[in-house]
């Protein structure tokens, strides 16, 4: 006979637990505790299995008969109810704090455990942020290629192609990441391909005369701003290190004792560790430094907190204040500089070179050897460059031509 709802309230706990059928598979079991539980008896490929309801009265019995008709439907359609309950929880789990924002924050959480440099983790979250907070607050299941193309097409407005590039890229392997985790079903921004005004192709400002890089140390050296700032760019010519690992930079990985700063893994562009051999210049810009943000923490910190460092934009403002448009040189052109200069004057090999850049080698058996192989040869090299540097700076005479190259290789 079908239960109601007296029967229920009155069933009294005993001192085994007991059962109260309905129908169709539907009964109440009384705990000796008192609570009672709705559970579905049925059979699925030919097994007997059981599915839980609810805890009475919070599932009324009206509500226990929807839920297992509920999984009758289900039975019919060939679909075991209790894997469709487990699938259910596991889709609200996936997608519980599920904001972009927050599988964007998430995504990036991941590549930080996996390496990621700070820097990189540091521009990741400045092309997010581009979106716009409209879209960093909508739920990622619920956001459209539209709502995505008209956020990037406020970045193309203003004539930042790049960015809107970078921008459209990071969001679609956020997407594909959400599609991982199952919060959505595919990535919207697959859509959007050929849909951006693509940029042209331009290289970092950079002097790569020696003339010129000549007036540009000068210039450097009559900086009359932030004194970090000028200790910065001081440095930037001798060690030729990408903006970022400079920013990054902190006392604990420079040894002026060794005369070597050893950038770890964790911010290098390449993943791999870098070390930088430091000549009797460069150390002493170090010993300048220390003066002012050391002996722990960052070499360059920012001017409002030491916790974190110098702004990306501290190194080219500098130069944007000593007269040197973006079109002229850049925090990145020193390193062009760098690697033209050492190439044509002819005394290095190209090795040696692009291990100093800490360019990747694609054979990673190849890379290790050389890194070690040329270690001698980039400490000489890294001693000719600054006194090089000295004597541009100084106006005296200019290094050109091809030389015989050192005999350490």
């Amino acid at each position: 006979m079908p239960l109601t709802d007296f029967a229920i309230r009155n069933a009294k706990p005993r001192d085994k637990p007991y059962k109260l059928g309905d129908f169709a598979g539907l009964y109440i079991q009384v705990q000796p505790t008192g609570r009672k539980y709705w559970h579905q008896k049925y059979r699925f490929q030919g097994r007997e299995k059981k599915l839980s309801i609810g805890l009475y009265p919070y599932v009324s019995l009206s509500e226990a008969r929807k839920r297992r008709d509920e999984a009758r439907a289900q039975l019919a359609m060939g679909k075991d109810p209790s894997r469709e309950k487990q699938l259910a929880k596991l889709r609200a789990w996936s997608t519980a704090g599920s904001s972009f924002g927050e599988v964007a924050a998430e995504f990036l959480e991941k590549r930080d455990r996996e390496g990621m440099s700070a820097a990189t983790l540091e521009k990741s979250k400045y092309y997010i942020s581009r979106l716009g907070p409209a879209i960093s607050r909508l739920p990622v299941s619920e956001i459209t290629t539209l709502e995505i193309l008209a956020a990037l097409r406020k970045i193309e407005a203003k004539g930042n192609y790049e960015t809107a590039r970078r921008v459209l890229q990071l969001t679609g392997r956020v997407f594909r990441y959400a599609v991982a985790t199952a919060r959505v079903p595919a990535d919207p921004t697959r859509d959007l391909r050929g849909a951006l005004t693509a940029p042209q192709s331009k290289h970092f400002g950079a002097i790569i005369d020696p003339e010129g890089a000549g007036g540009l140390l000068r210039a450097i050296d009559g900086y009359e701003g932030y004194e970090l700032t000028k200790l910065a760019l001081q440095l930037a010519p001798h060690v030729f290190v990408r903006p970022g690992e400079m920013r990054h930079a902190e006392w604990r990985e420079v040894d002026l004792d060794a005369a070597v700063w050893s950038i770890p893994i964790e911010k290098m562009k390449m993943r791999r560790p870098h070390h930088v051999p430091l000549s009797r210049q460069s150390s002493a810009l170090f010993k300048k430094i220390a003066e002012i943000s050391g002996p722990t923490g960052y070499v360059f910190p920012s001017i409002r907190t030491p916790q974190r460092p110098m702004s990306e934009n501290t190194i080219n403002a500098g130069l944007r204040r000593l007269g040197f448009s973006g079109d002229e040189m850049t925090a990145h052109g020193f390193r062009a500089m760098a690697s033209t200069l050492l190439n044509e004057s002819g005394r290095w090999s190209a090795d040696a070179i692009e291990r100093a850049l800490a360019h990747g080698d694609a054979d990673r058996v190849r890379s290790a050897y050389h890194r070690g192989a040329h270690w001698r040869e980039r400490v000489e090299m890294a001693q000719w460059w600054s006194d090089y540097l000295d004597q541009l700076k100084a106006g005296g005479d200019i290094i050109e031509g091809s030389f015989t190259r050192a005999a350490i290789r």
